[in-house]
């Protein structure tokens, strides 16, 4: 599979707007419903005030948004949790400190997840007094296979906007092709589509996860003869990349209790 290292950019939403799905597998039922073939994927950046990093308002943000994916139906996975890496200068411009990332089987599932009173009431008691910026991108995954994710997976999160003249399909089948000629890169399995919430996506057009064993799996990829070539073939219809990296949490129930709450 491959990873585009600076390929795709993270896009934006506003946090009223803020969509998540259950956490990083609940053991194999979990591991399960995060490996829909053709999930909706969802994905939020936060980026939290100093002062809720330090006073523990953070912890119980991201708390608070996990425990939905036991109060949710139709939220196949959810992680919440703190960026690993900011590995591009959009990234880094953005600065965002957190990542939720949710899957769907369907789009109203996500809909329906938006406008849940749970839901609701995470964004504007824990979210909306804690974020400085927000920045959100949907897509259906068009990869061939699954990418099932599990606590301790790594992920490499692309986001890109596209030449002028670049249709997303265009894309799609090249990164179809990319993904197929560099084979299962260090074991990542990738899920990638055309973000269908523009006006949530600082003009973001599409969105790629790599998703890993292992962080040290996640850092072997880099330099791969393989992966190389492919986004090789991808790079020319690229005009701007957001790259970042996370780890995988334990699920809701799992998870030990945040402090300071």
């Amino acid at each position: 599979m491959i990873c585009l290292r600076a390929a795709f950019p993270l896009t934006s939403s506003p946090l009223r707007r803020l969509a998540l799905k259950p956490s990083s597998s609940r053991a194999a039922a979990a591991a399960m419903s995060s490996a829909i073939a053709a999930p909706v994927e969802h994905i939020v950046l936060i980026k939290v005030r100093p002062e809720a990093a330090s006073s523990g308002a953070a912890a119980a943000m991201v708390s608070s948004l996990q425990v939905l994916s036991t109060a949710v139906p139709g939220l196949s996975y959810i992680h919440v949790g703190p960026v690993l890496r900011l590995r591009s200068p959009a990234a880094e411009a953005l600065g965002p400190t957190h990542v939720l990332h949710s899957r769907y089987a369907t789009k109203p599932d996500l809909a329906a997840y938006a406008a849940h009173p749970a839901h609701v009431a995470a964004v504007q008691g824990h979210v909306l007094p804690n974020a400085l910026d927000s920045t959100a991108i949907d897509w259906v995954n068009a990869a061939l296979v699954p990418s099932p994710v599990n606590p301790g997976s790594a992920v490499r999160l692309s986001l890109a906007k596209l030449k002028e003249g670049v249709e997303a399909h265009q894309l799609a089948e090249k990164l179809a092709a990319a993904t197929a000629a560099a084979g299962e890169a260090k074991g990542a399995k990738v899920s990638f589509g055309e973000n269908f919430s523009p006006a949530r996506a600082k003009g973001y057009q599409f969105g790629m996860v790599a998703v890993f064993d292992s962080v040290e799996g996640l850092d072997a990829v880099d330099g791969d003869g393989k992966v190389e070539a492919a986004k090789a073939i991808v790079r020319p219809l690229l005009d701007d990349v957001l790259e970042l990296e996370f780890v995988v949490g334990p699920a809701a129930a799992e998870a030990p209790a945040p402090a300071n709450l």
